[in-house]
């Protein structure tokens, strides 16, 4: 049983996707190819928003939004406490501070109370400027938008959507990575949309936005390579990643999404006496980055894991250690008080084998398997 199958989802639509790739190689045109116009062209048209730049990689896309804001020394960055690395990295990468936020027990997004204390005790001690929220839409579920535009609005800051996530997710009809003033994805392999390698892309309706971050992907670009008006990064997303999203956009939006919902909904229904399911607020809809419970403490959970490895079944924990507990960033000197929620998360979440292409009778093993340990 695999976690998530990328073998499976391959030979779904091999076809597609080796003639793709054997343009590019015949074509030999591997940077900046037709298809990662087409791509980005294909993914704005489908997000919503009027710009799409891609990149090398999620954490880039993040960076590269943060620099074309000019954020950076003596500004404070919002961002969630459960979350990957990259969503704080990059924050402190740019000379600015990262302030991280507890999140909401439930959707395991960032809680909109913490929030505006964190902004406002940052704003009492007058050391920093509140400049960015990053919002992130983990485990495919896009955050709660209407509250975070509102805060973000009373203390002028911008909104950054992480949606590495998220891609796919909605609210109403409304598209993640159409919330932030600028939006971020990643197509790692193993996200909602993913490539055969590392990549990224960015969102905005801004124009001027759009422009400076094309340059900054391409070492501060000008009118021509050698023409460098800022500085930038080396950024580019490969054409060989492109031809294979490009591949399966049109199969993620037709079939990959429905299929996921179905699983959702299965584990939902014969899980939920046992454990504490996943919370999908009313409106919005999850890409189900992944499939993550909850039980009652670290013992169990441990435990769980444990039980479910024995039967040949791969979990994740996401994430084991909160962002303000991390060494990297021992510096700012976190208090554990305000991240109540995350570090009850952080030893409570198990997440469970989860993908468009899963076998019913794997499902039904991973049910069978949880209930017979909760029943013990």
């Amino acid at each position: 049983m695999e976690f998530r199958d990328l073998r499976k989802q391959y030979a779904s639509m091999k076809m597609q996707i080796d003639q793709n790739i054997q343009k590019v190689l015949n074509d030999a045109n591997f940077i900046m190819g037709s298809q990662v116009v087409e791509l980005e062209n294909a993914l704005a048209e489908y997000v919503g928003v009027k710009h799409c730049i891609t990149c090398a990689n999620g954490t880039d896309a993040l960076q590269l939004s943060l620099i074309a804001w000019n954020v950076g020394v003596m500004d404070a960055v919002f961002v969630p406490d459960f979350t990957f690395f990259s969503s704080g990295e990059v924050v402190a990468a740019v000379g600015a501070t990262p302030i991280f936020v507890d999140v909401d027990k439930d959707t395991c997004n960032i809680s909109i109370d913490s929030l505006q204390y964190m902004i406002e005790k940052v704003i009492a001690e007058g050391k920093l400027t509140p400049k960015v929220i990053i919002s992130v839409d983990l485990f495919g579920q896009p955050a709660e938008y209407e509250a975070i535009r509102k805060l973000a609005e009373k203390y002028h800051m911008y909104i950054l959507e992480d949606g590495a996530q998220g891609f796919g997710g909605r609210i109403g009809e409304a598209r993640a990575c159409s919330f932030g003033d600028v939006a971020t994805t990643s197509f790692f392999p193993a996200k909602p949309l993913g490539c055969y390698g590392d990549g990224g892309a960015i969102f905005t309706n801004c124009d001027e936005w759009a422009e400076v971050i094309k340059s900054l992907r391409v070492h501060g670009k000008g009118e021509s390579k050698y023409d460098n008006i800022r500085i930038g990064m080396n950024s580019r997303l490969d054409t060989i990643q492109a031809s294979v999203l490009l591949a399966k956009l049109p199969i993620f939006e037709q079939k990959e999404l429905i299929e996921v919902e179905k699983l959702a909904q299965y584990y939902n229904e014969k899980l939920s006496a046992y454990v504490k399911i996943p919370s999908v607020k009313e409106g919005y809809r999850s890409s189900w980055a992944q499939y993550t419970i909850q039980v009652e403490n670290q013992n169990d959970r441990d435990e769980l894991q444990q039980f479910l490895k024995d039967n040949g079944i791969p979990t994740a924990v996401y994430y084991q250690k909160p962002m303000h507990q991390q060494k990297a960033f021992e510096k700012y000197e976190y208090a554990d008080e305000n991240y109540q929620n995350t570090i009850h998360l952080s030893q409570t979440v198990l997440s469970l084998p989860f993908h468009p292409y899963m076998d019913m009778k794997d499902a039904d093993k991973v049910i069978e398997k949880i209930v017979e340990y909760m029943e013990r």
